[in-house]
């Protein structure tokens, strides 16, 4: 038996109903073969409807669930997700910048599904200046990529997703992966982009149905698969198709929207299994 396998640190509010925020982030990185670490930002009300409120976790007490694990265990990569304040936001900021070898993930979580804001103006600029900086890769989603992407000096201007990123590259991160959920189109498009441009770019049939969990599931499985040592390229494309995965095989559990199966490969035959509709 092994003494241990990659552990992966998750930063993330929690989620009462398990599709989103920190549950989701600890079904992911297990059911990929590594073992989460959970430091929690915040307590939301939240069914699988939307996000009712949120209570944000003391800076303090955010800062010493870290660095209690830090010290004791080596971390292979940082999972970031909802933050709750600009006090968590420079907290985390700070404890990261103790460990720039270690790849990071930004999940930025800016507004549940149904629409309900998580993350004001100062919280957005605080993301920009400390955490984006930092970043291995952010993974917005279109509408996220556009919010990000504009400040005072520009935010009358409607830039293109390539021009978002762009602008996200120039604030210091290594990688954007800008997924196309939110866009009109018949496929799902998600690219990768580093500063010399397109890195690649992946078509996927857009599945029926609002999903509950989608962004956190990319970002953790991508965390991970950084752990296990794949390089960024390799790890977003196997991320995606995990996760696509995850939602053909979603369930319904309540009145509101469907949740991934980050366990799907537990619960059918191989043989029955079919493959990822990856179409580009």
């Amino acid at each position: 038996m092994p003494e241990s396998f990659p552990l992966v640190m998750c930063f993330a509010a929690t989620d009462p109903s398990g599709g989103a925020g920190l549950q989701a982030d600890l079904l992911t990185v297990s059911s990929m073969g590594c073992h989460p670490l959970s430091v929690v930002t915040a307590i939301t009300v939240q069914d699988t409807s939307g996000v009712d409120d949120i209570l944000p976790i003391d800076p303090d007490w955010v800062v010493d669930q870290a660095r209690a694990m830090l010290e004791d265990v080596p971390v292979a990569a940082f999972k970031i997700g909802l933050l709750g304040s600009v006090e968590n936001i420079a907290a985390i900021a700070e404890v990261l910048s103790d460990y720039p070898d270690i790849p990071m993930v930004l999940d930025p979580v800016l507004a549940s599904g149904r629409g309900d804001e998580l993350t004001d103006d100062d919280m957005l600029e605080a993301m920009r200046e400390l955490l984006i900086p930092q970043a291995t890769i952010i993974t917005p989603n279109s509408v996220e990529a556009r919010r990000l992407a504009l400040n005072e000096e520009n935010e009358e201007d409607d830039p293109s997703l390539e021009e978002c990123a762009r602008r996200l590259l120039k604030l210091g991160c290594e990688y954007v992966l800008i997924t196309g959920t939110h866009e009109q189109t018949t496929k799902v498009v998600n690219i990768l982009y580093n500063k010399r441009g397109v890195v690649s770019s992946d078509s996927w049939a857009r599945l029926p149905g609002i999903y509950h969990g989608s962004g956190c599931t990319l970002a953790s499985a991508i965390a991970a698969l950084l752990a296990q040592g794949l390089d960024i390229v390799e790890a977003v494309k196997e991320a995606q198709e995990y996760t696509w995965q995850t939602l053909n095989a979603g369930f319904r559990p309540g009145m509101g929207q469907h949740i991934p199966d980050r366990l799907f490969w537990a619960r059918s035959d191989e043989e029955e299994e079919d493959p990822p509709k990856r179409l580009n």
